[in-house]
């Protein structure tokens, strides 16, 4: 970099930094949500976050990058920023360390310092011939306008970097567009929707002719969360043929709030209806999208005397595709025609812990190969890309296809030599065709509820099934799911994929011992640090979602005392040290009053009875 363009790119950076100052006790981490907090003191990450994404693309070439400015399915005071990266995926997370590292810079000066060390040692080109190009979108959350002129100052403190402000969009959207641009295709919004509306058509044009069955509704009333997804799906949906659908909770003003009493997580969670249906819903297949459309569930109400749902999580929608595309896999190879063609093709099912052991039964049964990563889309994605037909989601919705270009350019060449021939009214030419469709339709840079529900519906339409059809494909295993707040949570390590305790040790026996080994799915998932003031301990805590899947029918009486058992073990095990050495009658004194004020305060309003 000549010696000008250095103090030019000193001097942006150090005057941004002025402008955007850390505020007082704040402390921003960078993880598979990227930064997420209230959404008035985000304005200093969100800033970092373009610096950031302007280097990252420097460092890549000049490819694009994506910022996109939302915190998702959380309320409506919140938000965040996360990065995407030119494959349309999560950003590299050997890069996660240097986000949370500049997002806490102390003053200008550490800032600079930071960014001119890191550009040495990622041997970063400024002032060369790469320069950055950023593309940013954000959803409708009051502060999403503030924080995206943060971003774009951000992006600008770095010499030739380009912002170019892509508008309101889902996230998916916004990582579809910048996977698309570096592909060399196009990627507006409109181009977006053409092709979900094209590919989706396909799928009808293609289902078959003389198969008989349930012919599925044409209704489908869709919960968008009071987000951008409910917007997104009203502008397209005359387009849908095929499907008549209604948009609740589509962000109109009057309609309610931004994921209050509504979305994908509420109705995953809670397995009641969200806000907005009654009655006459009943019997009627209605899907739920979160707030930026990047999460997907189905629900039905069956029966008007109370909210209650029978729900289709992410799961089900999972084993959904995956029936589908072994279907035409298996139509491709074993066709028996007189064509010799076949489509050789390494399919895998990618899930979490956290995913009902039912569906992963569900799914071995057919002779799917599956494997487990941590919880995060990040962990699941990368081992998606790993297979020629790569398939995971998460309980809560979120999830994908991914098709190799090995299997796709497989695919095209199969498909135009079936169509050159007369074997192009056959079974095979058209399974062929129906993957090629799938391959369009479905966003395979990230999780998509647009993307993903309309793939439902034409494989629905398909297979002729009810949404009753769907529910029944296997019985969840009877689950208990409860948050626990606890003083140290680094003091509970898990390995073999969340799926076993490995610290302290004697939880794992207790767990192994109280349901025996082949009879429990235990995990625990770390969230975010949180602040609460115990009435007899004041410390910060932190909380963990622990889920309980016995593959027994287990008695509500023997699931709450193993419950409880474990989590007086853990409290235990998580107190400060200083407490145990005291003298036993005064700990446990102290141990009851703490241990009943903490079950009065988050135990019982945190317990959630989810029985399949």
């Amino acid at each position: 970099m000549a010696a000008d363009q250095e103090q030019e790119q000193r001097r942006r950076l150090l005057d941004v930094a002025s402008r955007f100052p850390l505020p007082s006790g704040c402390r921003f981490s960078y993880g598979t949500a990227g930064f997420r907090a209230d959404g008035a003191t985000m304005a200093p990450a969100v800033c970092r976050a373009g610096i950031l994404a302007a280097l990252r693309s420097v460092k890549l070439a000049g490819a694009a990058v994506g910022i996109v400015i939302t915190a998702s399915h959380n309320p409506i005071g919140d938000n965040g920023v996360k990065i995407a990266d030119p494959d349309g995926g999560m950003m590299d997370q050997q890069w996660e360390p240097f986000a949370d590292a500049l997002a806490n810079a102390p003053d200008p000066d550490a800032l600079l310092q930071m960014v001119l060390q890191f550009v040495k040692d990622e041997g970063i080109p400024l002032g060369g011939h790469h320069t950055a190009q950023v593309l940013l979108g954000r959803d409708t959350r009051p502060t999403g306008e503030y924080l995206l002129d943060a971003a774009l100052q951000g992006i600008n403190a770095i010499v030739g970097a380009h912002a170019i402000d892509m508008g309101i969009l889902t996230t998916p959207q916004l990582h579809w567009m910048v996977w698309s641009k570096n592909k060399g295709t196009k990627a507006s919004e409109s181009d977006y929707f053409t092709q979900l509306i094209n590919s989706f058509r396909r799928m009808l044009e293609l289902l078959p002719k003389d198969k008989g069955g349930y012919e599925l509704a044409k209704k489908l009333i869709v919960d968008g969360a009071n987000g951008i997804g409910g917007v997104k799906l009203e502008q397209i949906k005359a387009e849908l043929s095929g499907l008549d659908i209604i948009v609740r909770n589509s962000g109109k003003e009057g309609e309610g709030i931004l994921n209050h009493l509504c979305g994908a997580d509420f109705v995953q969670k809670e397995r009641v209806t969200p806000h907005g249906f009654g009655p006459e819903d009943v019997g009627v297949r209605c899907a739920s999208l979160d707030g930026d459309a990047d999460r997907l569930v189905y629900f039905q109400m069956s029966s008007s005397s109370d909210n209650k749902v029978d729900l289709v999580d992410g799961d089900k929608i999972l084993s959904l595709f995956a029936l589908f595309i072994r279907e035409q896999l298996d139509v491709i190879n074993n066709n028996g025609s007189q064509v010799d063609k076949s489509l050789p093709a390494r399919l895998g099912i990618v899930q979490t812990a956290y995913a009902n052991g039912a569906s992963t039964q569900f799914l071995k049964g057919l002779g799917l190969e599956v494997v487990f990563t941590p919880t995060g889309v990040k962990y699941l994605h990368k081992k998606a890309l790993e297979y020629d037909i790569g398939i995971y989601f998460e309980a809560n919705g979120h999830g994908t296809v991914v098709f190799s270009e090995d299997f796709i350019s497989q695919l095209e060449s199969l498909s135009n030599d079936l169509s050159s021939q007369a074997a192009n009214c056959s079974a095979q030419y058209h399974s062929a065709m129906r993957l090629m469709a799938a391959t369009q339709l479905i966003n395979q840079a990230v999780g998509d509820a647009l993307s993903g529900l309309l793939l439902v519906e034409a494989i629905l339409q398909y297979k002729r099934w009810s949404f009753q059809n769907w529910c029944e494909l296997y019985s969840d295993l009877p689950s208990r799911q409860l948050k626990v707040k606890v003083v140290d949570r680094s003091s509970i390590v898990t390995t073999d994929a969340e799926t076993k305790v490995s610290q302290p040790s004697s939880l794992q026996e207790l767990i192994d011992k109280e349901t025996g080994k082949n009879q429990i799915n235990y995990i625990m998932q770390r969230n975010g640090s949180v602040l609460h003031s115990l009435k007899y301990n004041t410390r910060r805590v932190s909380a963990f979602d622990i889920q309980i899947v016995m593959s027994l029918q287990p008695t509500i009486p023997k699931g709450d005392a193993l419950c409880v058992h474990l989590v007086q073990k853990m409290w235990y095990e998580c107190m400060p040290r200083h407490l145990r050495r005291w003298k036993p009658i005064v700990l446990r004194n102290l141990w009851h009053t703490m241990w009943n004020a903490f079950l009065d305060n988050h135990l019982q309003p945190c317990l959630r009875f989810c029985l399949g």
